[in-house]
């Protein structure tokens, strides 16, 4: 049944089609398009996380497995820090085991310039404890590096005090510095070590790779300069150098050192050096030159007064080495203590008049005068009884114109002109030789030719090393070497008698007795040659001798350069032997003499 309001609904199932099948069909709603299945997005998904993750497992594998101890071992070399463990610089002692030369433990503040982030206030704090300008510290802390050194060389009290500051950044590290106890003494002798610790000047330098000995090591970790606690130290020990015990006397070095000083100061001198040395083991017991330095601030004298004169530079030694030429003249025969001689005021030999120090009239001399009143024309006649080639043979003998053999460093052997060359050997140099000029000599070669009569005719090596200490502190000493034998006893002895008669009131040294005491001497005043003219200008005036003149303890030189007040050695040297020898015999407690000197007759 229809009715007038029912009408026929379209079917949504079913759009209308149009009725012409050419036109467009477009939708007049809502459309569901079917969607895939959701497993190929996981799937894909899974694939890209999976090789990300490969990625990150190759490359953890690469930096824990492959790389690892590689990676782990670079880590740990910035972390390690390899410090220098300073070996102990080896002693200088005297002959009693008294310190000369000694090395203390010493820091060196450092600083690693980025971790400083107050430079002016950290100078502020450090400066009043280091005693270095605040600029000079900030100058240190301020360098575009990471490490400076702000101060070397301080003693552990102050490093203390600079580490109770907890600065970061400031750092030390351990080095030595060298001290000398007793200042100047014997510091020609010694020398001198640099800012480096290394010797620069005399024994220090000398023996510098003995003295060294040989640095450790110590490595540990440190982050931001600091030690990581625990962690593992790696050492090796250091070997302290070797120390050196000398025959140097401290009690007889400074009084011969002070003597000496006072009186090249007195006479005006331009220097001075003295040698005292025992004649039976050729040990030297004190060496003393003026002006002289202190090595603990050797850097504040020139290099001139740094040098052991009595050594490196030479002399004509003048009338001392007459006693090298009666020696030679006794020994072979050609005169004894009574051969007479007349000496006149002049006397020519090879075209060239030769004199005594001050003229006289005729003299007659015995051969114990021409010694005692230091005759160059006596000894001139008195050396032509064995002629040249002796002469020059036994001044060989006496060690003349050689090394002392003693490995100074810079020592200076002297000169002796060679006989062979007609360069160096002229028809006046025999008779020049014969009183002491024109051959040269240093302090020690001076002192041994007396040493060499002190001691029987019987010549040793100086000696001024007396052995070493190794690490472990056992103690080698140096061989004493058996000497080489110049002259009889019977000429030593008789030479020595000549010598008592120098210091007799008929001598030319009346002033050198010593009360209870025999003993021996002889003066000399030679020109001084000077290098910057090429020519001879001033004086050397010397003395040397040697008590008990029976048996002879101790000899001592002594020669004063260019002395303003006197040139006689008597006047010059004189007092500085009988001031320190008079001290040194009982020092030594040299017995005195039970016997009366002979009395040799000095005129005829």
């Amino acid at each position: 049944m229809r009715t007038p309001t029912s009408q026929q609904r379209p079917n949504p199932q079913r759009p209308q089609r149009p009725q012409n099948s050419k036109q467009r069909y477009e939708p007049t709603g809502p459309v569901m398009v079917p969607l895939e299945s959701p497993s190929k997005r996981i799937r894909f998904v899974t694939f890209i996380f999976l090789v990300v993750m490969s990625l990150y497992m190759a490359r953890l594998v690469e930096l824990q497995v492959v790389r690892g101890p590689e990676l782990a071992a670079t880590a740990q070399n910035s972390r390690l820090q390899t410090l220098t463990l300073p070996a102990l610089r080896g002693n200088f002692t005297d002959s009693d085991g008294v310190p000369i030369a000694t090395t203390v433990m010493a820091r060196n503040v450092t600083v690693d310039p980025k971790l400083i982030t107050d430079p002016a206030g950290t100078a502020a704090a450090l400066s009043p404890i280091l005693g270095i300008p605040v600029e000079t510290i900030v100058a240190s802390l301020t360098v575009d590096s990471r490490f400076s050194y702000v101060a070397k060389r301080i003693t552990p009290d102050t490093w203390k005090l600079v580490a109770e500051l907890g600065i970061p950044g400031v750092f030390s590290e351990p080095t030595t510095n060298r001290v000398y106890p007793n200042g100047n003494l014997a510091a020609s002798v010694i020398g001198y070590v640099g800012a480096e610790g290394t010797g620069l000047g005399g024994l220090e330098f000398g023996l510098n790779e003995q003295l060294m000995g040989q640095d450790g090591k110590l490595t540990v970790e440190r982050v931001n300069g600091r030690e990581i606690p625990a962690s593992e130290r790696q050492s090796i020990d250091p070997v302290n150098g070797l120390s050196v015990r000398l025959t140097i006397d401290s009690n007889l070095q400074a009084m011969l050192e002070k003597s000496l000083g006072d009186q090249v100061v007195a006479t005006g001198a331009e220097g001075g050096v003295a040698v005292i040395m025992e004649p039976g083991t050729g040990n030297i017991l004190a060496m003393a030159t003026y002006p002289t330095f202190d090595p603990n601030n050797p850097f504040a004298t020139d290099d001139k007064s740094k040098r052991n004169t009595a050594v490196t530079d030479v002399f004509e030694p003048g009338s001392t080495s007459k006693v090298m030429t009666m020696a030679s003249v006794i020994e072979e025969g050609g005169a004894n203590p009574g051969t007479q001689y007349t000496i006149e005021n002049r006397i020519s030999r090879g075209g060239t008049s030769f004199k005594d120090y001050v003229d006289h009239p005729t003299l007659r001399l015995t051969l114990a005068g021409v010694l005692a009143k230091s005759s160059n024309i006596g000894t001139i006649l008195a050396s032509e009884s064995i002629g040249e080639n002796k002469l020059y043979e036994y001044l060989q003998k006496f060690g003349i114109g050689q090394s002392t053999g003693m490995n100074f460093p810079g020592e200076s052997g002297g000169k002796l002109p060679d006989i062979n060359n007609e360069n160096e050997w002229s028809a006046t140099t025999f008779p020049t030789l014969a009183f002491g000029q024109g051959l040269s000599v240093n302090a020690v070669q001076a002192t041994s030719v007396f040493a060499t009569i002190a001691n029987d005719g019987v010549r040793m090596l100086p000696r001024l090393i007396a052995g070493y200490s190794n690490n472990e502190g056992v103690y080698e000493p140096t061989t004493v070497n058996e000497g080489v034998r110049v002259v009889s006893p019977e000429t030593a002895k008789t030479v020595r008698e000549m010598l008592e008669g120098v210091v007799s009131e008929d001598g030319t040294a009346k002033n050198m007795q010593i009360p209870g005491y025999r003993v021996g001497g002889k003066t000399g005043t030679a020109n001084r040659y000077d290098e910057a003219t090429g020519g001879y200008s001033g004086y050397t005036s010397s003395f040397i001798g040697m008590a008990p003149a029976e048996k002879p303890a101790l000899v001592m030189s002594v020669s004063i350069h260019n002395p303003k007040t006197s040139t006689y050695g008597s006047v010059v040297a004189g007092p500085v032997f009988k001031k320190v020898m008079t001290y040194a015999l009982a020092h030594k407690k040299v017995p005195p003499s039970t016997t009366k000197p002979p009395k040799l007759p000095v005129e005829w």
